[in-house]
């Protein structure tokens, strides 16, 4: 079973990119341009462009989303998506309390951590850099190409 899953390996990673991708850039769209419900407690509305820290995370949940979403510098935007919501959790939801539970740093804490594990993983299969690195006249690597990952 075991081999089985791990020819599933890069699709699964790919799946998982593009769900965590795609989530943080609607975040960054909802601030930015008001969609999907808007800024969190402005009700519809946008954060002021600008504005220190949230306009700019904004800014980078936005872009960053959108390149892992497509597989596009993968491993560089999810360690710059990464490190802007470690930012977030310790400089605005932890001072609040202890636990990501207590402090509403759930959310945060979560994307900090998928993004920190596509920076090692890479995009897996189905990325749009997969495609740019291939050289011409080089050799294709097999679709079903593993990462073995133990403990």
């Amino acid at each position: 079973m075991s081999a089985r899953l791990d020819t599933a390996q890069p699709y699964a990673i790919g799946l998982f990119r593009i769900v965590v991708g795609l989530l943080f850039a609607c975040h960054g769209a909802a601030s930015l341009f008001g969609v999907l419900g808007g800024a969190a407690g402005t009700e519809g509305g946008t954060l002021d462009a600008g504005t220190w820290p949230g306009w700019y995370a904004a800014v980078i949940q936005l872009v960053c989303g959108s390149l892992v979403l497509l597989g596009l510098g993968t491993r560089a935007a999810a360690l710059l998506a990464s490190g802007s919501m470690a930012y977030a959790y310790f400089k605005v939801h932890q001072p609040g309390a202890l636990w990501p539970m207590e402090n509403g740093g759930e959310a945060s804490a979560m994307f900090c951590w998928a993004f920190l594990l596509l920076v090692f993983t890479g995009s897996g299969a189905l990325g749009l850099d997969r495609l740019f690195s291939r050289r011409p006249g080089a050799e294709r690597e097999p679709a079903t190409q593993t990462v073995t990952v133990t403990a």
